[in-house]
């Protein structure tokens, strides 16, 4: 299993709109075979930063779901959301492989 970490610098004007932003990639994502497990907004400390965090069994199968989303309607609404309002300046994707007991 591979979770993708995610950092976003957000417009802390438009809070409201990375919020239905995120809402609309949770069940896409889990749609596609992953497991979303939720977007991590402001809330003390910094106001500019948010996270995102969701898992698939494999890498191969994450890049699977890229190629997928990318031809995918509701994936590419959901982008041109974030680039209509702006909500999102700049972020970093990461992976990690959990430790489970």
């Amino acid at each position: 299993m591979i979770t993708c970490y995610l950092e976003y610098v957000i417009d802390p004007n438009k809070m409201s709109e990375f919020e239905t932003y995120a809402k609309l990639w949770i069940p896409l994502v889990d749609r596609f075979g992953g497991k979303h497990h939720g977007y991590f907004l402001p809330y003390e400390g910094a106001n500019n930063i948010a996270y995102a965090l969701f898992s698939f069994p494999s890498l191969a199968s994450y890049e699977q779901y890229r190629l997928e989303s990318s031809q995918d309607q509701a994936c590419m609404e959901a982008y041109e959301y974030a680039q209509r309002t702006n909500c999102i300046i700049s972020y970093k994707r990461s992976f990690m492989r959990p430790v489970l007991s």
